[in-house]
C-alpha cells in the first residue's frame, strides 16, 4: 500500500484544493477506512466561504462509506474487508456528556466532558472523508456494518442528512395526526420531511422556492407544497391550519428569516425544531414569540452519531420504509471535487447531493 493519499483540504477561505497526505497511522482504538464514496454537505460549504472555522490543511468531508483497511488490536466484533459506514458525529461515547446523553457535545475525558459540536470530529477537528483514507476514532462505537444489498448511494445520506433530518423531526416530537410546516427542502430539509411521514404527521407542508425541490419533497411525504416566490407563505399555512397554526415547524436553513416564518405559523404550545446552521445571530419577533407566555418549545439538534443510530437508518432503508438514493443528483470522481464544490455551493443544475467517487 502507498504510503501517501489524494485529500481535500482546506487551503484558505474560498479555496479547497486536492493535495498528497500521508495515510493515517492508527491507534489501537481506531479503524482506518478506505473510502468508496462520501459527499458534499452544506456544512462543508460554510467551511469553504469561511464562514465556520477549521484548521488550514484539514481534510474536510464527514459523510463516509467505505471498507475497513485495517483495524486497530482493541476494535472487536469487525472485520478487514468490511463495509461500513460511520457517522458524521462520531463521539467516544465514553465522557460525561456521552453518559448524560447529549453524545453530540462530547468534550472527550477532560474537566466537565461537555464541548458545543464536539462530536463532530471529522472535517472539524480531525482530519475527514473526502480522501482516498479516513481514520475512524473510538471504532468501536462508530463503526456500522453496511447490509448485503444495499448499495453506497443508499446509505450515503445516513451519516449525516438522514440522521440530522430523522432528529428535527424526533425533536419536533411529532405526534400522529399532527399538522407540520418544514421551512427549507434542501437535503437536510426532505429528510426532515421524510421523517416527519414516518413519525406520522397527518399533513406535511413544505417550503421551498425550487421546482426540483418542491418535486422532491413531495416524494419525501410532503402532502402540500408552497413556493415562497408565490405566495405568502404565512398566511398561507395559517389558511391552511384555520388560523390554529401547525403543531411542529421544522427550519432546515439557517436564516432570520425562515426561523421567523416557522415561529410565525407555530400554534400555541408547539414545537419549533431548528436545525439550520446560523451564522449571525437571531432576534425572535415579539408577536409571533407571544411576549414569551405561548407555551412555544424551541430546539435545537446537532445529527446523532454512533453505530446504533447508524443501523437503525440503514434498517429504515433495508425495509423499504425510505429510498433517499433519488436525492444523489451529480456524480464526481475525488480528483474533480473542486469542480463538484463549484457546483454545489452555487447550487446549479438541480444539485441535490453529489456522490465524490475515490
Amino acid at each position: 500500500m502507498s504510503v501517501m493519499m489524494k485529500a481535500a483540504v482546506f487551503v484558505e477561505p474560498g479555496r479547497i484544493e486536492i493535495v498528497d497526505k500521508p495515510i493515517p497511522e492508527i491507534g489501537p482504538n481506531d479503524a482506518l477506512i478506505r473510502i468508496t464514496t462520501t459527499t458534499i454537505c452544506g456544512t462543508d460549504v460554510h467551511i469553504l466561504k469561511g464562514e465556520y472555522p477549521v484548521e488550514r490543511g484539514l481534510t474536510i468531508g464527514h459523510e463516509p462509506v467505505g471498507i475497513i483497511e485495517k483495524l486497530g488490536q482493541n476494535v472487536q466484533g469487525y472485520q478487514e474487508g468490511q463495509r461500513v459506514i460511520a457517522g458524521a458525529i462520531c463521539p467516544s461515547f465514553t465522557s460525561y456528556a456521552c453518559q448524560d446523553g447529549c453524545s453530540s457535545q462530547d468534550g472527550g475525558h477532560h474537566h466537565h466532558g461537555y464541548k458545543p459540536l464536539g462530536g463532530w470530529r471529522f472535517g472539524n477537528t480531525i482530519d475527514g472523508s473526502q480522501a482516498e483514507y479516513l481514520l475512524v476514532p473510538d471504532a468501536q462505537a462508530n463503526l456500522s456494518p453496511v447490509p448485503d444489498g444495499l448499495t453506497d448511494e443508499q446509505v450515503l445520506m445516513c451519516p449525516d442528512i438522514m440522521s440530522t433530518g430523522f432528529a428535527g423531526a424526533e425533536s419536533a416530537n411529532i405526534k400522529i395526526g399532527d399538522t407540520v410546516a418544514v421551512f427549507a427542502q434542501g437535503p437536510i430539509g426532505l429528510c426532515a420531511t421524510a421523517g416527519a411521514r414516518l413519525r406520522g404527521a397527518g399533513l406535511i407542508i413544505a417550503v421551498d422556492g425550487v421546482d426540483e425541490r418542491l418535486q422532491m419533497a413531495v416524494k419525501m411525504g410532503a402532502d402540500v407544497t408552497l413556493d415562497f416566490r408565490k405566495v405568502d407563505v404565512v398566511a398561507e399555512i395559517l389558511k391552511i391550519t384555520q388560523g390554529r397554526g401547525v403543531d411542529a415547524s421544522i427550519e432546515a436553513l439557517g436564516l432570520q428569516s425562515t426561523f421567523e416564518a416557522a415561529l410565525k405559523v407555530l400554534k400555541p404550545g408547539g414545537t419549533l425544531s431548528s436545525l439550520g446552521v446560523y451564522s449571525s445571530d437571531l432576534t425572535i419577533p415579539l408577536g409571533a414569540f407571544c411576549a414569551g407566555l405561548g407555551d412555544h418549545k424551541i430546539v435545537t439538534s446537532l445529527c446523532p452519531g454512533g453505530k446504533e443510530r447508524m443501523r437503525r437508518l440503514m434498517q429504515t432503508i433495508s425495509s423499504g420504509r425510505l429510498d433517499l438514493s433519488p436525492m444523489v443528483t451529480h456524480h464526481y470522481s475525488l480528483d474533480n471535487i473542486v469542480e463538484a464544490y463549484d457546483l454545489f455551493s452555487h447550487q446549479r443544475d438541480g444539485v441535490l447531493k453529489v456522490a465524490i467517487h475515490a
